[in-house]
């Protein structure tokens, strides 16, 4: 097999992130401002604080790629380039945690994710 399933999947991810980056750059925003953005969704991590139930569901609607998705259409739909950049930048995140291995929480564990364990068992 040419690829493994992995690295396929990981180039599908940075193709997304990519996409993103193109995309930005069709809104009026300095280069800077995509760096200083991609790690805002993380601040979502802090309903672990709570407990794990609230912290994988608020970490999951801030790396959910369909609601990136829906945001930045809301954002294109009534020309609101603040809003198309919040979904951007939520589906930029979104897939460069994916690349990395993060994927969507379940309720039990931070790091047990749609994309298996995080880290060693």
């Amino acid at each position: 097999m040419l690829f493994k399933m992995n690295n396929l999947l990981k180039l599908e991810e940075l193709g997304q992130f990519i996409l993103s980056i193109i995309l930005f750059n069709q809104l009026e925003y300095a280069w800077w401002v995509f760096p200083i953005c991609i790690l805002l969704p993380d601040f979502s991590m802090l309903g672990y604080l709570i407990n794990p139930k609230i912290g994988a569901w608020l970490y999951n609607i801030f790396h959910h790629k369909f609601i990136g998705i829906l945001i930045f259409m809301f954002g294109t739909l009534f020309n609101n380039s603040l809003i198309s950049l919040i979904g951007i930048i939520l589906f930029a995140h979104s897939a460069m945690d994916r690349i990395f291995g993060y994927g969507l929480k379940f309720t039990d564990n931070f790091k047990n994710t749609h994309l298996g364990w995080i880290g060693k068992n």
